[in-house]
């Protein structure tokens, strides 16, 4: 027998594989894989800034933050209608809650483990919700495919 603590041992395979912990693990999977659908849509209509920040531990609210900015009222709304669709197309979900359609200036998608904020420049300046959540990890994203430059 060993003299080291139960808690202390080191993970073995059956220990990772618990019902429990593969939940867990799959929960954050699948918070992650929204969360870089929702990036992929925002992109696919030209959003920029694009940011996604882990607030797993720092809020109950989600999992994943993602802050995308869109040039004009009518390009925000664009960003989210395209977030809906892909996701809905992916993932099978709709948005659990929408607000600033009308507005156009600032739109949040709250689909529960992630929640997407689509500003105007002013608005993302203004309100500065990445200093305010800078504490968050932010998430690499995958790179594009860089655009061919015309000669």
């Amino acid at each position: 027998m060993s003299d080291r603590p139960a808690d202390s041992s080191p993970r073995t395979e059956s220990a990772a594989s618990t019902p429990e912990n593969s939940n867990l693990a799959n929960a954050d999977d699948n918070s992650l894989g929204l969360a870089l659908t929702i990036t992929e849509a925002a992109e696919d209509r030209k959003g920029e800034d694009i940011l996604v920040l882990k607030v797993v531990g720092i809020s109950y609210l989600a999992d994943y933050f993602i802050l995308i900015t869109g040039f004009s009222r009518v390009q925000v709304r664009a960003i989210s209608q395209a977030i809906e669709a892909k996701v809905n197309e992916v993932w099978k979900r709709q948005p659990l809650r929408v607000e600033g359609l009308s507005e156009g200036t600032w739109v949040l998608q709250d689909y529960g483990d992630a929640i997407v904020h689509i500003l105007m420049p002013e608005e993302r300046e203004f309100y500065n919700l990445e200093a305010f959540w800078g504490h968050a990890e932010r998430i690499q994203l995958p790179s594009s495919v860089p655009e061919t430059v015309a000669k």
